[in-house]
């Protein structure tokens, strides 16, 4: 385990010698652990540790904040978020990363039973959440599918510059009464602006633009978000669940389709 307080050391001679030798063995991921919880640390930086990554513990959520916080180069592939801290909590912590540092993966862990607490981690900027207790073999297979998503974004942006907008663009979609203008990134219900928060609008913008069709989760998450960031399955479930309520009683419908994906589409009752 990573002492928090590590740096990384001066290159030497020595380095320099073996990398004449071959090509260099690129180091293993870096993950952040912020956790309190000394006996569920432990057990989760030898789990971590096992699978290969360079792990980093901090127990107290100030220390976190200030790492985090004012560190641009943080250097970690991936941070593994408690809410409940000491100091400052996880929210704070996640929010004040996310004013500058919008690509780096965040899982959250959290004991609180209320879906309001994970909703604003996500909003806030969270990746996917775990809710405790939870088994190790799903928080390792979150893990390992967030990271790969940031590798796979990271070489993709490498590899390419953003592709510029397409002239043409349709100005407009519409479903029923939904509406969408893409050109100033807006949605309409009934006429009446229907405000979202970033994510769920893009969410719906992939949605409203496969309109008929079932789009699964790989889909919606490279269509959406990959791009910007690595979005777990949680996460897209509670997306689609905050969608669904807010075109209750609109001829929009959002339905889940087993096996498939997700499906928007016109209904003719109004009883969505």
């Amino acid at each position: 385990m990573t002492s928090p307080d590590s740096l990384p050391s001066a290159p030497d001679d020595s380095a320099a010698d073996a990398s004449a030798h071959g090509p260099a063995t690129a180091p293993p991921p870096a993950l952040l652990l912020v956790e309190d919880d000394a006996l569920l640390s432990s057990t989760l930086c030898s789990v971590f540790s096992a699978e290969g990554l360079a792990v980093t513990h901090l127990a107290d959520g100030s220390a976190a904040l200030a790492r985090l916080a004012t560190h641009r180069d943080h250097g970690f592939a991936l941070i593994v978020l408690d809410l409940n801290l000491p100091g400052a909590s996880g929210l704070e912590i996640l929010a004040a990363l996310r004013q500058h540092d919008r690509q780096t993966p965040v899982l959250i862990l959290t004991a609180r039973g209320a879906i309001e607490d994970r909703v604003r981690g996500l909003d806030l900027g969270a990746d996917d959440y775990l809710a405790k207790p939870f088994v190790l073999d799903e928080l390792e297979a979150r893990v390992r599918a967030l990271l790969r998503r940031h590798a796979t974004l990271q070489a993709s942006q490498q590899a390419s510059q953003q592709p510029a907008p397409s002239p043409g663009i349709a100005p407009r979609l519409t479903l029923g009464s939904l509406a969408f203008e893409p050109l100033n990134a807006r949605f309409l219900l009934a006429d009446a602006p229907l405000a979202l928060p970033p994510r769920e609008q893009r969410l719906l913008g992939c949605l409203i633009q496969h309109a008929g069709e079932p789009v699964d989760k790989a889909r919606l998450t490279r269509e959406a978000f990959g791009e910007e960031e690595a979005v777990g399955d949680n996460a897209i479930e509670v997306y689609v669940h905050r969608l669904r309520k807010r075109l209750e009683g609109s001829d929009v419908n959002l339905r889940t389709i087993r096996g498939l994906g997700y499906l928007l589409e016109q209904t003719t009752d109004g009883s969505a």
